[in-house]
C-alpha cells in the first residue's frame, strides 16, 4: 500500500524546511542525472544531448530513435529504481531536466505534453515509495552557464542576453507550477540548475521574476535557489526571497582523477570546511535553510589496477563531507543515481548490451579525455600543452584570465572551446555510428542495460549513504 500524502506542502520556517505539522524535514537524496537530461559522461556519447540525439535520428531514422529513446526512458527509471532509493532511507529524488521536453525551439509557445507525462511518472513513482521529489530545470535556452550540461552546443551562456529565452522559461516554470501545485509529494522546484551570470546582477533579477510568477498560480511549493556561478557563489546576492532554500554545489578537488588524492589529513579536513562555509555564508548571515544539491567523487573503473585503494579514498572523502554537513543538518542531495560507472550509486553492467557495442568508443572518449567530469589528461595533455602556452605567451598577463568564469583559468576556457565543444561535437556521429543497422529488438536490448535489474551496485557508496540517512556513525 502507498504512504499517504503529506497533509500540505513543506514550507521554510526560519532555517528548517518543516512539514505540515512543523516539524523539521531534513531531505537526503540523489539525482536521476542522465535520465530527462542526459549527459555525456553518465550515457556515454560525446558533447551536448541535442547534438547527439540530431546525429542519432540521421542514423536509425524517425521510427527507430523515437523507439529507442523512449525505452531509454522507461527503463532508466521505474518504480524498482524508487524502491531501491528508498531501501536505503534516502527521502527526496531531484528531477534534472531538459526544457527540450517541454520547448521545441520552432514552436517555443506550445508547452508540450509529454514532457508533464515523462516527468509524472518519476513524481508519481517516487510517492508510491514515499520519497520527495524536487524538480529541477537543468538546461535553458542560449545556456544558462557555460557548460556541456545546459545544453547550448556553445561555451557562452547566452540566455541572460536574450529577453524572449528569459520569457520562455518564465512561462514554462508557470505551467510547471500550475501542474503540480497541490501535490505534497514535490517538496519544491529548482528553477535553475548551476546558473552562471557574468554581471552577477541579471540571476537575482530573473530569481525575483520567477518567483514571482509561480507564486501567482502556486503559492506554496519551496523554491530551491542554486547560487551563482555553478552554485558556489553568493557573493552577489542582496536579499532573501519568501519560502526559498537556498542551494549550493559542494564537489571537492580531492575527489576527480587530476584531483590531489584525499588521505584525511588535518589540512585536507579544514580545506573541505572552509570551502563549505565559503558557500553558505549568505544562507547563515541570513538565516535560511540550506540545501546542498550536488556533490560526490567520482570513482575508479574495473580496469584501474588501484581501484579499490582510489575508491576508498573517495568514500573517506564523502564521509567527511556528510560529516559537515551533519553538523549543520542541512539537506543533501548527492550526484547522481545511475550511470555507466563513473558516480553512480548504481551503473550499467560491463557485461551489458550497451557498454560491449560501445566499448572501443568510451576507451577512445576516455582517451582523448573530451568528457570534463573525470577526465584524465595523460594521454593528450602534451597536445594541449602547446596550444595553451600558446594563448599565454600572445595574451597579456593582465587579460589572460579575464574571461568568465575566471576560476577555469585559460586553461578550462581553451578546453572547453576545442575538445567539449569542437571535437565532442564532431564525435557525435561517431557515437552515432554504432547504432546503425540496429533493429528494434537489438535497440530494446540497448536500452534495458540500463533497467535496476541489469545494473552493477555501488554497495560501498550506497553503505555510506545510508548510514547517514539513518543516522549511524560514518566511521
Amino acid at each position: 500500500m502507498a504512504p499517504a500524502a503529506p497533509k500540505s506542502c513543506l514550507r521554510v520556517l526560519g532555517t528548517d524546511i518543516v512539514d505540515g505539522d512543523g516539524k523539521r524535514v531534513i531531505l537526503k537524496g540523489a539525482a536521476t542525472g542522465g535520465h530527462t537530461n542526459m549527459e555525456n559522461f553518465i550515457t556515454g556519447y560525446p558533447g551536448h544531448e541535442s547534438e547527439m540525439r540530431a546525429a542519432m535520428l540521421e542514423v536509425l531514422g524517425r521510427e527507430k530513435y523515437d523507439f529507442f529513446f523512449d525505452k531509454f526512458l522507461e527503463y532508466f527509471f521505474t518504480a524498482s529504481d524508487a524502491g531501491f532509493l528508498a531501501s536505503l532511507g534516502l527521502n527526496c529524488i531531484r528531477i534534472p531536466i531538459n526544457h527540450r521536453h517541454f520547448i521545441d525551439n520552432l514552436n517555443p509557445g506550445v508547452i508540450r505534453p509529454e514532457g508533464f507525462r515523462l516527468v509524472d511518472r518519476i513524481v508519481d513513482a517516487c510517492a508510491a515509495e514515499g520519497l520527495y521529489t524536487i524538480i529541477d530545470m537543468h538546461t535553458f535556452p542560449g545556456g544558462q552557464n557555460q557548460g556541456w550540461h545546459s545544453d547550448s552546443g556553445i561555451h557562452k551562456a547566452l540566455f541572460w542576453d536574450f529577453k524572449d529565452f528569459q520569457d520562455r522559461m518564465t512561462n514554462l516554470w508557470v505551467e510547471i507550477a500550475k501542474h503540480y501545485r497541490g501535490n505534497t509529494w514535490v517538496a519544491g522546484y529548482n528553477p535553475m540548475n548551476e546558473p552562471a551570470d557574468p554581471d552577477h546582477i541579471n540571476l537575482q533579477a530573473w530569481y525575483k521574476r520567477v518567483e514571482k510568477a509561480i507564486r501567482e498560480v502556486d503559492p506554496d511549493h519551496i523554491l530551491f535557489l542554486d547560487g551563482n556561478t555553478y552554485a558556489m557563489d553568493f557573493t552577489a546576492f542582496k536579499e532573501v526571497l519568501p519560502n526559498c532554500v537556498y542551494a549550493i554545489h559542494d564537489y571537492a578537488s580531492y575527489g576527480f582523477p587530476m584531483g590531489e588524492p584525499y588521505v584525511g589529513t588535518p589540512e585536507q579536513k579544514e580545506y573541505l570546511r572552509k570551502s563549505y562555509e565559503r558557500k553558505v555564508e549568505f544562507m547563515k548571515k541570513h538565516n535560511v535553510p540550506i540545501w546542498n544539491g550536488e556533490f560526490g567523487p567520482v570513482y575508479a573503473g574495473e580496469e584501474d589496477e588501484n581501484r579499490d585503494d582510489t575508491n576508498q579514498k573517495r568514500y573517506n572523502l564523502l564521509g567527511q563531507q556528510l560529516s559537515i554537513y551533519k553538523q549543520d543538518q542541512i539537506s543533501w542531495s548527492i550526484w547522481l543515481y545511475k550511470d555507466i560507472g563513473f558516480q553512480g550509486m548504481v551503473y550499467t553492467s560491463p557485461s551489458s548490451p550497451y557498454i560491449r557495442l560501445l566499448k572501443p568508443f568510451l576507451e577512445k572518449k576516455k582517451r582523448l579525455g573530451l568528457d570534463k567530469w573525470g577526465r584524465d589528461d595523460k594521454h593528450v595533455a602534451h597536445i594541449y600543452a602547446p596550444v595553451i602556452e600558446h594563448f599565454k605567451q600572445e595574451i597579456p598577463e593582465q587579460f589572460v584570465n579575464r574571461r568568465y568564469p575566471q576560476v577555469w583559468k585559460i586553461e578550462g576556457h581553451i578546453h572547453r572551446v576545442l575538445r567539449e565543444t569542437l571535437f565532442s561535437e564532431i564525435m557525435c556521429w561517431e557515437y552515432a555510428s554504432y547504432f546503425e543497422g540496429k533493429t528494434l529488438e537489438e535497440l530494446d536490448e540497448l536500452a534495458a542495460s540500463f533497467k535496476l535489474e541489469n545494473c552493477v551496485r555501488r554497495d560501498g557508496l550506497n553503505e555510506i549513504l545510508t548510514r547517514d540517512a539513518e543516522g549511524k556513525a560514518l566511521a
